[in-house]
């Protein structure tokens, strides 16, 4: 995969190759690096318009995902699913016009604060000065952000509570959990893959107690014979057999 970095201003777009994990499900897989907070982001083609889950932690990385996703020939997304409300997964929405953005209703409040913020690298050097927690995520905002122009915190334009399924099969589910309120799972079951975003996973570092871990009973809990791959944004895929020997052996 060439793994391009943000380019900036009037810059050639550098182009991520998304790759097929099964059937319909393709992936854009993130930064291993933890500390570039650069998740992977899925699309599921269809020709009706293909869904994308997460939008890219900035404009930057969503336009890369757009450059490969025309590269591969993968329909044009229609719908944005998100699977939480945190900034990597949402921060790129803003480059993506014209899709319908479908989030839990837990997130539409935190979404409309963090839209009021004035963001800029200045703003994010003065909140962690005010609070040095937030130093290592705010530091891969300011890396991520090549430019504040137009930039823009997207709130979802359609919500839902307990389950949505959209018109091409996709089914988007609300798991909540101890990471985000609004977490939810995105099931695709003709191609057998269930997208977990960061559900199971302990609450955002700069909200962390030592007594917190992951959520290993949710992630139990996901298991179903009906999924062969589990895809969690900042973990490698995993099939059914891997996930069961590692959470009940």
């Amino acid at each position: 995969m060439d793994r391009g970095r943000p380019s900036g201003g009037g810059s050639a777009i550098d182009t991520l190759a998304p790759r097929q994990l099964a059937g319909r499900v393709w992936l854009f897989p993130g930064d291993p690096d933890p500390y570039a907070v650069r998740p992977t982001v899925a699309v599921v083609a269809d020709d009706r318009g293909s869904v994308l889950v997460d939008a890219g932690q900035s404009p930057a990385h969503a336009r890369e995902i757009r450059a490969g996703l025309r590269a591969a020939g993968l329909p044009e997304p229609r719908w944005l699913v998100y699977t939480h409300h945190h900034w990597d997964h949402v921060w790129g929405a803003c480059a993506w016009p014209g899709v319908e953005i479908v989030g839990h209703e837990a997130g539409v409040a935190p979404l409309r604060a963090e839209a009021a913020r004035p963001w800029s690298h200045r703003y994010l050097r003065e909140q962690v000065r005010d609070n040095p927690r937030l130093g290592p995520s705010f530091r891969a905002r300011a890396l991520a952000v090549d430019s504040w122009d137009g930039f823009a915190v997207l709130p979802p334009t359609r919500t839902f509570g307990d389950e949505l399924v959209l018109p091409t099969g996709v089914v988007v589910r609300h798991v909540g959990g101890r990471h985000a309120p609004d977490s939810s799972v995105v099931l695709v079951p003709d191609s057998g893959v269930l997208l977990l975003g960061d559900c199971w996973y302990p609450p955002p570092a700069h909200l962390r107690t030592p007594a917190d871990e992951p959520d290993l009973a949710m992630a139990r809990g996901l298991l179903s014979g009906d999924v062969e791959w589990y895809v969690s944004a900042h973990d490698e895929p995993i099939r059914l057999a891997e996930a069961r020997a590692a959470l009940t052996g």
